[in-house]
């Protein structure tokens, strides 16, 4: 574990607002923090706590630092709801030898939005100032930087290279190596000097309300897979696997969807990251379970196969806990996991940093929401950008239909972009 700890116990103070309103204006325009669904979440301002972590242990190692900072912490948090008191931001790298650290980033302000009600959260080390300070209230409103636009380039793996690559994959999935493997691919950007960085995230948020837009360590996206939810003592996950392009009118959407619905290969992948799931949250769950039949997730540019697993928790867990548990799951890196693994270390040439990885918030008491990190890209100090997609291999794949479904999973980030 590196990065900048408390020299004393964090002080947390949180005052309810009148209605916030929009989220996304309050950012920071170079180094913004937010999690946000349908409008409602929370935006960091500032860095109060900083923690970084790599290596097969980062997810244990994260939720026992985060344990210890959270017990020496004064909290006062009256209105004690989802997102209140002390709150950490965290972004973790996909593979244990990522050279992308892993984070924890407590902000030293946190503005909070949901169903009819606002709060503003202030941290310190030490002692928070009481004396002549007025309540608490978000920082004025920085207007938008100018509009620009973005390319998207061919990164390490082009279509030809990605084409070959699921070539290689199906070969040794028929040769009983293994049922499953997620491949990504990677496409290049650069964002002009001063870009201000709301800008892709509004359109994100706008274009994909359903989703979990995030913005964490310059890591940004929009995605449609919860990969794990603590509340109370409850746990739930949304599975997504399978996929198919919307249609180009109600008859043939209609279609796409019954045909996602009844395709033996999206059902068998599906099933894959399901079973996947439930096994990985049954030593903490011994209730945990999945609708029996997955059901089409609509989003505006696919169709998902979807199924929701939940249960409550028996063994105290966190939500950092479980995500250590859960991920990777056959999602986004394949059956047996392992092989998987080793497979995507074969045929992808790049390291695929934080994407696919959990991304997400936890709480004092180790509640949180955590996504997939999907429909993302890195963005670098410099203004370099990598945006990342990636379909799922089995059997019956062709690589050309492979291509087209990385084609349609980087539409938002394109789009936002553009």
């Amino acid at each position: 574990m590196r990065g900048r700890t408390p020299v004393s116990p964090l002080t947390v103070e949180t005052t309810e607002t009148p209605d916030l309103g929009p989220l996304v204006p309050m950012l920071e325009p170079s180094n913004p923090l937010l999690w946000m669904r349908r409008g409602f979440g929370l935006v960091g301002i500032g860095e109060a706590v900083r923690l970084e972590f790599s290596g097969p242990n980062r997810m244990a190692d994260a939720a026992v630092a985060w344990q210890r900072i959270a017990a020496d912490a004064t909290v006062t948090d009256p209105l004690k709801q989802t997102g209140t008191g002390l709150v950490a931001f965290g972004s973790f790298a996909f593979s244990d030898h990522s050279a992308r650290s892993s984070v924890l980033i407590v902000p030293s302000l946190i503005i909070g939005r949901d169903k009819g009600q606002s709060w503003v959260t202030r941290v310190s080390t030490g002692v928070l100032p009481t004396a002549g300070v007025p309540p608490l209230t978000p920082p004025p409103l920085i207007p938008y930087g100018e509009q620009y636009r973005v390319a998207l380039h061919p990164g390490a793996l082009a279509s030809d290279g990605y084409r070959t690559a699921v070539e290689s994959a199906v070969d040794r999935i028929r040769n009983h190596e293994l049922s499953k493997v997620v491949l990504a691919r990677d496409l290049v950007g650069q964002l002009p000097e001063g870009a201000d960085v709301r800008r892709i995230i509004d359109v994100l948020a706008l274009g994909y309300p359903d989703c979990w837009t995030f913005s964490v360590d310059g890591f940004i996206g929009s995605s449609p897979e919860t990969l794990v939810s603590v509340s109370a003592g409850s746990v739930t996950a949304r599975v997504l696997a399978g996929s198919a392009a919307r249609g180009l009118d109600a008859d043939s959407d209609q279609d796409a969807a019954t045909a996602l619905a009844t395709s033996a290969k999206d059902q068998d992948e599906h099933q894959y990251a399901v079973q996947n799931v439930i096994a990985s949250l049954r030593a903490h769950s011994a209730d945990v379970m999945a609708s029996e039949i997955p059901f089409t997730l609509k989003l505006p540019n696919l169709w998902h196969l979807a199924s929701d697993v939940e249960g409550d928790l028996t063994d105290g867990s966190t939500s950092l806990d479980l995500i250590q548990s859960l991920h990777p799951t056959a999602a986004v890196a394949g059956t047996p996991t392992a092989d998987a693994l080793r497979l995507i270390d074969e045929l992808e040439p790049f390291d695929r940093g934080r994407y696919a990885g959990p991304v997400g918030w936890v709480g004092a008491a180790g509640d949180g929401e955590w996504a997939v990190a999907l429909r993302s890209a890195q963005f670098e100090p410099d203004g370099r950008l990598t945006a990342y997609a990636g379909a799922g291999i089995v059997a019956d794949s062709v690589p050309e239909r492979e291509l087209l479904e990385t084609r349609m999973k980087f539409r938002p980030i394109a789009e936002a972009l553009n």
